[in-house]
């Protein structure tokens, strides 16, 4: 049954909003006049879709179709309450009702009632969640349906939600391991072009008159400084031109996947990125493999959460040989860029039959090693960009106390 949202006058004229289900808005507005209300306006926020994509007639998805309900912090919160509800034993429609009626932003309430009404209206859960691919990825969609077909839908809920979190926990390590090195870096150029294009002149012009020559170190600063003011628009232009080829030219797959072959062959930069990748890969085909999807298409929704193409085409290979015949450890193996940890673990589910386990184990064994290296990367960069930013302040500092040191030996 469709849902719309309303505004009404109560019969003391304030001011109620709401979310209905009707067949019809003008059953709506029947209905909200048997409350004792005075509709004012009545929209549909129903889910009705054309070829698989969200009917553009009702106003809501119009007003979101440029800004995502659902980011990935909100997405992991919203499962983790659903899987919550189900799991006690309440129905999906109330869960889903409990859900809308508890939203606090006005676009996610609408997502959850729509939702709400194609569940009531008789379609499955994983089906109205695939009417909305920019909220609901088509791994999410999948393992939903496979607990819906299960019966088990509120172990994988939770399941799905231990992965959401698993996920986001790991991405925040991984910026904030880097957030400070950035700031640090970003002070020291800022510091850097202030010295070079304002000091350093000003200093340059108290020594202008003097026959004397300026000492080496103070000359070469004069030259950048020089360089910073006159041709620093020339930088800023090159800068900016080779940004634009480069994000033109990343929008080319041969690029980008050459891109990332080189970038996974870095010596620590590499590392990370590899094995970053292959827990998302290994936790998402753990939890389908769990859900019982079938290891072909487990394998196809893994491979499309990888962020590096060079692994994602690794990937699509080995979907390739498993699909002939091939072990899915002996396929892996088959590809260096996966850590040789993600084969072993699967040889031995495969042998164990517990291949969800092992590959769960898998996942958290690497994801706890990229976690690892990159505080150790942080750990080591904190100070080295510290003692790098002020050697170069001090040479700067030098430069400017030279010739104000070999002025005071004159005069002496």
């Amino acid at each position: 049954m469709p849902a719309y949202s309303f505004e009404a006058l109560t019969a003391d004229g304030a001011s109620r909003k709401g979310i209905i289900e009707a067949d019809t808005a003008r059953s709506a507005r029947s209905m909200l006049r048997a409350q004792a209300l005075v509709p004012l306006s009545v929209e549909s926020v129903g889910t009705a879709t054309k070829n698989g994509q969200p009917a553009s007639a009702s106003g809501w998805n119009t007003q979101l179709w440029n800004k995502r309900v659902f980011n990935a912090s909100a997405l992991a919160i919203w499962t983790r309450q659903i899987a919550g509800l189900v799991s006690s034993g309440l129905p999906l429609e109330r869960a889903l009702t409990a859900l809308a009626e508890e939203s606090e932003s006005l676009p996610q309430r609408h997502l959850v009632a729509g939702l709400r009404a194609e569940v009531n209206g008789g379609t499955a859960f994983a089906t109205a969640l695939a009417q909305h691919p920019r909220e609901f990825s088509a791994t999410y969609c999948a393992v939903i349906g496979a607990g819906e077909h299960s019966g088990n839908l509120g172990m994988v809920l939770e399941r799905l939600a231990d992965d959401l979190e698993q996920s986001q926990e790991l991405k925040a390590q991984l910026v904030g391991a880097a957030l400070y090195p950035a700031i640090v870096t970003l002070v020291a150029i800022v510091i850097v072009m202030f010295l070079l294009g304002y000091v350093v002149p000003q200093v340059a012009q108290v020594f202008a008159g003097s026959k004397r020559a300026l000492p080496f170190l103070t000359v070469i600063m004069l030259g950048l400084a020089d360089f910073v003011r006159n041709q620093g628009w020339l930088m800023l232009v090159a800068i900016i031109s080779i940004a634009g080829c480069f994000r033109l030219a990343w929008t080319r797959a041969s690029f980008r996947e050459k891109f990332d072959g080189m970038w996974l062959n870095l010596p620590i930069l590499g590392k990370l990125a590899r094995g970053y990748n292959a827990a998302r890969f290994a936790g998402t085909l753990a939890m389908l493999a769990g859900a019982g999807v079938p290891i072909l298409k487990a394998l196809q929704a893994a491979a499309d959460t990888l962020s590096n193409r060079a692994m994602r085409a690794d990937a699509l290979d080995a979907l390739v040989l498993v699909r002939e015949g091939t072990p899915l450890a002996s396929a892996l193996a088959h590809k260096k860029r996966f850590p040789g940890l993600l084969s072993m673990f699967a040889r031995l589910g495969e042998q164990t039959g517990q291949l969800p386990v092992m590959l769960d184990r898998a996942a958290r064994q690497l994801g706890t090693e990229v976690q690892r290296r990159a505080m150790q990367l942080a750990t080591l960069l904190e100070p080295l960009l510290i003692v790098a930013m002020g050697l170069v302040v001090m040479l700067i500092v030098l430069a400017v106390l030279l010739p104000i040191i070999q002025l005071n030996q004159l005069v002496k």
